[in-house]
């Protein structure tokens, strides 16, 4: 599983126009789903997200969890996070999760996060636009194929 995390003052999803998911300060997490994830990569994206200390602190240090600062996460599936770009121009997606193991995960990780900060989603597959007011910046992938190394 990967997740690229951007933090952020604010952040917004629509779909067909229509605003699906808006949230103040946090996280946006592009959720990535590979096709050998399980509930023990989700479980590991999950602690780390929740626990990264990212946020300024009073003296403006990283220091703070979204969990600390009472932040939200706009949460949103993005399978090209799996993109194999080695060959050619057009990229491979083979490593990322069908829809049909992607979206209980999916699925999993919204109540998974839901029961310490607010969370918020776009539309699973859907085609989706994303605008968001990035703190710092401050950008971070967090894999969890990572653990195993």
């Amino acid at each position: 599983m990967r997740t690229v995390l951007q933090r952020v003052s604010s952040a917004s999803v629509t779909v067909d126009n229509k605003t699906v998911g808006e949230i103040g300060e946090g996280y946006v997490a592009l959720l990535g789903i590979h096709r050998e994830d399980t509930h023990d990569d989700l479980e590991y994206i999950a602690r780390k997200l929740l626990g990264l200390r990212v946020f300024p602190d009073d003296q403006g240090r990283m220091n703070l969890s979204v969990t600390d600062i009472n932040g939200s996460v706009l949460l949103i599936s993005q399978f090209t996070l799996y993109a194999d770009t080695r060959k050619g121009r057009r990229p491979g997606f083979d490593a990322a999760a069908p829809p049909d193991a992607a979206i209980p995960l999916y699925e999993e990780m919204i109540l998974r996060l839901s029961q310490e900060v607010p969370v918020q989603t776009g539309e699973f597959g859907k085609r989706m636009t994303v605008e968001l007011v990035n703190q710092g910046p401050v950008t971070v992938v967090l894999d969890s194929a990572d653990r195993r190394h």
